[in-house]
């Protein structure tokens, strides 16, 4: 039989109150109040953190506080990594970061969700003393492949992907997957034009 934290991985509907699943979670949320308070010059104590609480960190991975996440390990970050003040990063399912990518404030990652149907959504004859959460929930990666530009603000939504070379604008929501070599902007985000990357001297 599947663990609750295999289906939460496998996009299955799981149990979110599940005793394994709030240990991680608890863990995460101490390891992470740690981080957010240690000093900014502390860069050993700040890496012996991070090493604990994600899953794979890369070199020259700069992580600003605050810093939140919800389970820490389903984190995964490349090399030469920025993540800029005030990030929440909600991580029941993998978020995997390539290499040089810059994260600006404010962005939010997000891989849970719900059913948009309210009886899927809600557990019928629901009651206090049941094992269960009184709603469902399921959760989807996020993959943010190498060279990409995460605008200040950004929402990105369970599912996504964004492809090598990409800048999201400053306030999109990326509610479905963007090619690499895309500029994409909006609410929805949407690609706005393509990316040569041929070098212009500026």
């Amino acid at each position: 039989m599947k663990s609750e934290i295999q289906k939460c991985l496998d996009g299955e509907f799981f149990n979110t109150s599940d005793p394994e699943i709030r240990g991680i979670i608890h863990s995460a949320r101490k390891l992470a109040k740690t981080y957010n308070q240690t000093d900014s010059t502390d860069s050993a104590e700040r890496e012996k953190i991070l090493t604990a609480l994600l899953g794979k960190i890369g070199n020259n991975v700069n992580i600003d506080t605050p810093f939140y996440c919800d389970y820490g390990r389903h984190i995964a970050i490349g090399n030469n990594v920025i993540i800029n003040i005030n990030c929440t990063f909600v991580d029941c399912n993998k978020i995997e970061i390539g290499n040089n990518v810059l994260i600006a404030s404010n962005v939010q990652i997000y891989t849970a969700t719900h059913p948009v149907n309210t009886p899927e959504r809600l557990v019928a004859d629901w009651h206090e003393d049941s094992d269960l959460p009184y709603f469902r929930t399921y959760a989807l990666p996020v993959k943010i492949e190498d060279n990409v530009w995460i605008g200040g603000g950004v929402i990105i939504l369970p599912g996504v992907t964004i492809g090598k070379n990409s800048v999201i604008g400053a306030g999109s929501v990326v509610t479905r997957s963007i090619p690499e070599n895309s500029v994409a902007v909006g609410n929805p985000c949407r690609v706005i034009r393509k990316i040569n990357n041929e070098t212009t001297g500026i």
